[in-house]
């Protein structure tokens, strides 16, 4: 299953810092993103142990006989221990976390996992459908019908994570197998990019514009364009055959 694939960061228009982190593993196996939190240091120092840690726990197991869920699992949970042993280090950063949005491509059957609000998406033709679901109060109280989704989007608490990385008494590892096909393009973010844009403006720049490159570009560029409040960070996965030179 041949993929292309871009990331890009960027600090936003009013923080100082970035605290997102991404990594895309050279030979496409697997993608992350995590968005940080918890004073400037100790946000990017959070979404940084995150992303290595992941990182170095699929390499490390990558070719072992455990189920691709198992793996993830294992990964997010060394992530979570290194956190905590960090807070323990350094009291100045124990209240940081992040969140961490991961994809995998193993045995030709891609799986992926999340916790917090860092979003997978998947544009299939004209659609485009958020996999993973924020663990935020405010998409509980949307899935249980006591907010509308425009509600959601102008909640005071729409910031508050119910599950991330770095806490104790982490409970809530979604991972699920994910389908692909020819054609389709996948979309891990932070919510710097979900914050200003719609899922209607982010769909329509992933179908107008082709290139990974060029779209990641534009995604975040438009996020600017709409106040930039927050780090931006997008990674683009295209599945099978679309050119890097296409417009």
């Amino acid at each position: 299953m041949k993929r292309l694939f871009t990331g890009l960061t960027d600090v936003g228009l009013l923080r100082s810092v970035n605290q997102d982190a991404y990594y895309i593993d050279p030979d496409g196996r697997f993608f992350i993103v995590a968005d940080g939190m918890g004073g400037h240091a100790g946000g990017q120092e959070a979404s940084r142990i995150a992303t290595q840690t992941i990182q170095d726990y699929l390499l490390d197991h990558w070719l072992s006989i455990e189920p691709s869920a198992s793996l993830l699992e294992g990964a997010f949970l060394a992530a979570n221990r290194a956190i905590l042993q960090d807070q323990r280090t350094h009291p100045e950063r124990s209240d940081m976390g992040t969140t961490a949005v991961v994809v995998i491509f193993r045995e030709e059957q891609p799986w992926c996992a999340h916790t917090g609000d860092s979003r997978l998406y998947r544009l299939r033709g004209a659609k485009l459908e958020q996999i993973t679901e924020d663990h935020t109060l405010v998409a509980r109280l949307m899935k249980f019908g006591e907010i509308t989704p425009d509600q959601a989007r102008v909640h005071p608490l729409r910031h508050v994570l119910a599950q991330c990385l770095g806490r104790e008494d982490l409970q809530q590892i979604d991972i699920q197998p994910l389908q692909v096909q020819p054609g389709d393009r996948l979309l891990l973010c932070s919510d710097g990019l979900t914050e200003e844009l719609s899922d209607q403006l982010i769909a329509s720049h992933l179908k107008s514009i082709r290139a990974c490159e060029k779209a990641a570009a534009a995604l975040i560029n438009a996020a600017k364009d709409r106040g930039g409040r927050d780090n931006i960070t997008v990674v683009i996965v295209a599945i099978d055959g679309l050119s890097r030179n296409d417009p």
